[in-house]
């Protein structure tokens, strides 16, 4: 979307919310110069949050304190593991899951992230530990597919075009002819 647009439906809303001033920054940034209409749009713009005509929508800062409890338990539980097993499982993968099957707990302060760590820590504490613990259970039970797979480093895009060509070659050989 561009200046104009944005100024207008700021405009026709009486905001300007974070993504919307997130937008014109973005646009400013990566042009060399601005159109007159933009300017004029950007002016315009400026004159209605001077004057109030359109009010500037603050970002809220919040956090999902759930986020911070499950990792820490998943950590917790993985190195146990890891340290008395060979296997390696994977932090993020497992937190994840258990997130996914846990109600958030979000807060705007530290004082309502003490009191949903509070909260959790007398109503969900054990929810948390089972969603964990069912989590690890998926992922040590997972197959391991296609265990010769690598991830892609940081090749240059020849080398990753090379791949991907020897890639569609095994699995799609008849597609099209390879020149000689």
């Amino acid at each position: 979307m561009g200046i104009e647009k944005i100024v207008e439906q700021a405009l026709q809303t009486g905001y300007l919310t974070p993504a919307m001033e997130a937008e014109v920054g973005s646009i400013c940034d990566a042009a060399s110069e601005l159109s007159a209409a933009e300017y004029m749009g950007l002016d315009k713009l400026m004159g209605s949050l001077l004057t109030g005509e359109v009010v500037a929508v603050q970002r809220k800062q919040f956090i999902n304190v759930m986020e911070e409890l499950v990792l820490t338990e998943a950590l917790a539980r993985v190195a146990e593991i890891e340290v008395t097993s060979d296997r390696h499982l994977d932090v993020g993968d497992i937190a994840a899951y258990a997130l996914n099957r846990l109600p958030p707990l979000y807060a705007t302060t530290e004082e309502g992230g003490n009191y949903q760590r509070q909260r959790a820590k007398e109503e969900l504490d054990q929810l948390i530990i089972q969603q964990v613990n069912e989590a690890i259970a998926q992922s040590i039970d997972r197959p391991d597919f296609f265990p010769e797979r690598q991830a892609l480093g940081k090749n240059s895009g020849e080398e990753v075009l090379k791949q991907v060509s020897a890639l569609l070659q095994a699995y799609a050989p008849s597609f099209e002819q390879v020149p000689e």
